[in-house]
């Protein structure tokens, strides 16, 4: 117990079991791997773009960094970006205006979603003294404020129709009106707009322009949910924790292993701001220097449980089955889901590399076509 304490993995009882022992050498290299691998996530899987940086090691998330450095060298087109609440929209947006010429202008947003539909036109165009009851000073507007620079609308399926009949003429030719005025202004303003709806379904009830959608989606990202791209839980987490602890002025704690397994089994509906509200909580409430998964939500760790009834996590049938068939069957399930990743597929069944290799050989999986099908990503 002591030895443990000052770091041993683990500790057995004589007389010691074979197979205990080489379940638990496996566990403890896997353990040591994946210490290696985290303290390797502080420094890598970053991407900068000037005072904005992206986060993660994912192929989606590699892709994305790799559009935004091409999206910002063309300084005028209108960017559509498409993903769940709490994805990182209003970052990408940011990002591909300090990557731009525009980084040294105005960056200015506008939500569609809390302004009331008589002001969203004012907040956007601005308005002249007298047009309306509580108008009593000329105002500019959003475009006009951001000249030379970029304009994000956030939540654009919002927009009234109203609204979305004169912000397609100004993303046409760049002009318009104050709210009350006669004469033409024109600025030059990269817009992007953002939503967490389906514009293409808004479109077809009648909700939301055709011809302001095709005019938005000159270029069209769709940012991928937290729940698809899992294995950036790890570097994400790291750069939070780190990000936290130097506002709440505390060493950063690590994170350790099965804490990560548990935010990576997590499906995440609230996307990266729920996993960063999760860490802010745990550094608040905690204090510790490393966090391990009883300091996080209950809900979280609940993904990664067994479920309620029992301690089994298979029940066996009154006539049995072949424990092999079994055996290949999680393994076969575990490299479709990961792609044929074998790393990834290690951890979902918590083995070793090593060891999955050999029953990947044991049961001729490599050579299988379903296993060939999974490795190469076919569908």
């Amino acid at each position: 117990m002591r030895a443990v304490k000052a770091g041993a993995y683990h500790f057995l009882e004589k007389p010691v079991d074979l197979d205990d022992l080489l379940i638990t050498i496996e566990k403890g290299l896997e353990a040591q791997r994946l210490r290696l691998e985290i303290a390797a996530l502080r420094k890598q899987h970053r991407w900068q773009f000037a005072h904005v940086e992206f986060v993660g090691r994912s192929a989606a998330m590699s892709e994305l960094a790799q559009i935004v450095e091409k999206v910002a060298r063309t300084e005028s087109a209108t960017v559509l970006l498409q993903g769940e609440s709490g994805t990182g929209k209003d970052l990408v947006a940011r990002a591909i205006h300090a990557h731009s010429g525009r980084r040294d202008h105005p960056f200015l947003e506008i939500n569609c979603t809390t302004l009331p539909e008589t002001l969203v036109e004012a907040e956007l165009f601005g308005h002249e003294r007298g047009a309306f009851t509580d108008a009593r000073e000329r105002k500019k507007g959003l475009a006009e404020l951001a000249d030379g620079g970029t304009l994000l609308l956030d939540e654009i399926g919002d927009m009234p129709l109203g609204a979305q009949a004169k912000l397609l003429r100004f993303l046409e030719d760049s002009r318009f009106k104050r709210l009350g005025g006669t004469t033409d202004i024109t600025v030059n303003v990269r817009v992007i707009a953002a939503t967490n709806q389906k514009l293409e379904r808004a479109v077809q009830e009648g909700k939301f322009r055709g011809d302001l959608y095709y005019r938005l989606k000159v270029v069209d990202l769709a940012i991928p949910p937290l729940r698809d791209r899992r294995e950036d839980c790890a570097p994400l987490a790291l750069y939070f924790v780190e990000q936290l602890a130097r506002d709440l002025k505390r060493e950063a704690p690590t994170m350790t292993p099965e804490a990560i397994r548990v935010l990576e089994t997590y499906s995440w509906p609230g996307n990266v701001r729920e996993l960063r509200n999760v860490l802010e909580r745990a550094l608040i409430l905690e204090d510790t220097q490393e966090i391990r998964p009883e300091h996080l939500p209950v809900e979280i760790r609940g993904a990664s449980q067994p479920p309620e009834g029992g301690d089994q996590l298979v029940q066996l049938p009154p006539e049995g089955f072949s424990l092999e068939d079994v055996e290949r069957s999680l393994i076969e399930q575990a490299l479709t889901r990961t792609r044929g990743n074998v790393a990834r597929a290690a951890r979902l069944l918590d083995l070793s590399r090593d060891t999955l290799r050999y029953r990947m050989k044991k049961y001729s999986l490599a050579a299988s076509p379903r296993a060939s099908k999974a490795a190469l990503g076919g569908s």
